[in-house]
């Protein structure tokens, strides 16, 4: 790197300027208004923490996401996170007292060291919702329709909601003999919906062909009574699963009657921690996620409590639309402090005004200005700038 290109940012990792950087900000906070009026308490987690800390429970997904540093103070290796939902864990578990239900919420950019998509940014600004301590369906359901209402409050009104439920998939995998080290295949095989890749896997052993068929079972309400047929066979804890799913679209239809539902039975979100109803939502001019969740009980015993939990997060940075117009500001040319001058401004800039100050008589008034603050009889007014 030469003097010449000391701008250049790594690949992957980008900034935003002026208006959009403060459309962002303005979303991150309209969100985290919703979460409040829900009841969620926000936490503000540590962007460093030990590496086997933010990977509780997940599986290697996370790990290729994750940056690794050298602690240069223990000699340890810490980790810049790449998803908040364990970290949100441990507080739970270990920072916060009381047994009940636990609402948190938090905002804040994860770092990604190799996003799943090369247009993907390595640097997203996350906003997620979590519920610990409630097993019921009742709080998946809860997180969903936040969820929802997040993406109202960006004005995204009809979005796509996928449901699936881990559960499927992890006991039909618990009746299958693979071997512990193709596992994370098989996975990839199940959720790139690679039927040959799966068969290959498997073999020819007793239950491939349920995990062959679990990919194909995919669509809208209808595609239950094909689902309980094609897994008659299953283990009864994957029918139970069935069930599950469907009791919980159900409760989000009806508290969300407008949203639009699809189902998929190989739908493996997430970093391989979730363990019950998953989801993520989509909108039609987008083909990656918004947002996903979904269940995860139990990841918190490596913090010392293991609890049920459920919650989400959303991408921002996906939520952003056209850069809007720089917010129009009235413009104070340079003057010595005139009676009421200061007064005025103070009183614009309350009422919601931008007001820019001329710093000397040469500056000029910026092209977002169209009024000028001058002296009237009475006072101080605001005149259109001409």
């Amino acid at each position: 790197m030469t003097d010449q290109n000391y701008w250049l940012l790594p690949e992957g990792v980008d900034e935003l300027l002026p208006p959009a950087a403060r459309q962002l900000e303005g979303m991150r906070r309209r969100v985290l208004d919703v979460f409040h009026s829900w009841g969620f308490d926000y936490v503000e987690p540590p962007i460093i923490e030990y590496v086997e800390s933010l990977q509780v429970g997940s599986g290697s997904d996370l790990d290729l996401q994750t940056f690794k540093v050298i602690d240069q103070r223990t000699g340890r290796l810490l980790g810049v996170r790449a998803d908040m939902t364990s970290q949100a864990a441990r507080i739970d578990a270990h920072s916060l007292d009381g047994n009940g239900v636990q609402r948190l919420c938090y905002a804040g950019t994860v770092i990604h060291a190799n996003p799943a998509s090369v247009l993907d940014s390595r640097v997203p600004l996350k906003a997620g919702a979590e519920i610990f301590g409630s097993p019921d369906l009742a709080a998946d359901a809860e997180v969903v329709a936040l969820l929802l209402e997040t993406l109202r409050c960006v004005d995204i009104t009809l979005p796509v909601l996928v449901l699936g439920h881990m559960g499927i998939y992890r006991s039909l995998l618990s009746s299958l003999q693979i071997a512990p080290g193709r596992e994370p295949a098989l996975f990839a095989a199940v959720q790139n919906k690679s039927e040959t890749d799966i068969a290959e896997i498997l073999g020819k052993q007793q239950g491939t062909a349920l995990m062959v068929r679990l990919p194909t079972l995919m669509g809208r309400q209808d595609v239950f009574p094909e689902a309980r047929g094609a897994l008659a066979k299953a283990p009864e804890s994957v029918l139970k699963a069935v069930d599950a799913l469907e009791q919980l679209a159900e409760t989000v239809q009806n508290r969300c009657p407008e949203v639009e539902l699809r189902f998929d039975f190989s739908e493996l979100a997430g970093y391989g921690y979730h363990n019950g109803p998953v989801f993520s939502a989509y909108e039609a001019q987008q083909g990656s996620a918004l947002a996903r969740g979904g269940r995860y009980d139990g990841i918190g015993g490596a913090f010392g409590r293991a609890r049920p939990a459920t919650g989400f997060d959303v991408n921002l940075n996906r939520l952003l639309g056209p850069a809007p117009s720089p917010e129009p500001a009235v413009w104070v040319p340079h003057s010595s402090a005139l009676p009421g001058l200061l007064d005025s401004v103070q009183a614009l800039r309350s009422s919601g005004e931008v007001v820019i100050c001329a710093l000397s008589e040469e500056d000029a008034p910026p092209t977002r200005c169209d009024r000028i603050l001058e002296k009237a009889k009475d006072g101080w007014a605001v005149k259109p700038l001409s």
